[in-house]
């Protein structure tokens, strides 16, 4: 049964009471999170129904592995279950197809980028008690989890859960970034929770304002700043969004607070000036 219609705004405080940041990061319901962006989308979106398919997936792979400490036996499972059975695949044909980015269009498509495809092999894992961590290298996203013996494993999502060396990650590097990019150590650090949800967040945004598409780029902003409510760039970018859509109220009110947050930016005098003639038109209009 699907949920009711709801606002972007409704759908904001959703996304709030999940994400606050009264709430300790390991806490987030990263699943329901990412469901809720989905909202922007569909906004009757049943989001139970999706976490209930990632219930079914977890309990499927838990019956298979014997020993949870044997790591290779628990990816070669979630692997067979996830990309051989259910069919999940990176989309190459077309990267950019918002879709790719809305955790229901991905279990329903079978298609994903790497951040959603490793987002749902994640939370199934963390259902059977096998932990993972975001690794959020540069054009690439990747999992890691910790063996037995303190090993780091590396596994690719967008790949069929393949496992990587230092040197495959070079070899990634290199052909995103034609060569131009060097392997460094700290591009394999965990990433939270969070910052999780703002990189689908900023794909997302980065698709809609390629296509000019400002009026569903403006929920997207909102919804950064709702984990990064202290962020003068996002503010602005909202400012701007709001101005292109018409909202004049809002623009203004949005380039007051990035002048108090960075009052002394290098674009300060232009946006003051900007949000000056902003209020003398409302003023017209009153």
């Amino acid at each position: 049964m699907a949920e009711r219609r709801q606002s972007s705004g409704e759908i904001a405080d959703i996304f709030a009471s999940l994400i606050g940041q009264e709430i300790d990061d390991e806490r987030i319901d990263l699943l329901r999170a990412a469901l809720t962006i989905a909202r922007t989308e569909y906004p009757a979106l049943d989001t139970d129904s999706y976490v209930a398919q990632v219930d079914v997936l977890a309990e499927r792979v838990s019956r298979r592995i014997r020993d949870l400490g044997d790591t290779a036996q628990t990816i070669y499972a979630l692997n067979t279950m996830l990309f051989q059975e259910e069919g999940l695949r990176g989309n190459r044909d077309d990267y950019y197809d918002p879709r790719n980015s809305f955790i229901n269009d991905v279990l329903d498509r079978r298609l994903g980028i790497p951040i959603t495809l490793a987002l749902i092999y994640m939370e199934v894992a963390r259902r059977i008690g096998f932990p993972l961590f975001g690794v959020g290298m540069p054009g690439h996203f990747l999992l890691k989890h910790y063996d037995i013996e303190g090993r780091q494993v590396l596994i690719d999502a967008f790949n069929g859960g393949n496992i990587l060396s230092m040197k495959d990650c070079q070899r990634r590097l290199n052909e995103i970034y034609a060569g131009q990019v060097a392997f460094q150590p700290e591009f394999l650090m965990s990433v939270s929770r969070r910052q999780m949800l703002t990189r689908i967040l900023n794909n997302l945004k980065s698709v809609y304002m390629a296509s000019r598409n400002f009026r569903k780029a403006l929920p997207i902003v909102d919804l950064v700043l709702i984990i990064y409510p202290r962020s003068p760039e996002d503010v602005k970018q909202r400012a701007l969004l709001r101005y292109s859509l018409g909202q004049m109220r809002g623009a203004a009110e949005d380039l007051e607070l990035y002048l108090k947050m960075s009052p002394d930016g290098s674009d300060a005098d232009e946006i003051r000036q900007t949000a000056l003639s902003i209020r003398r038109t409302l003023a017209t209009m009153n």
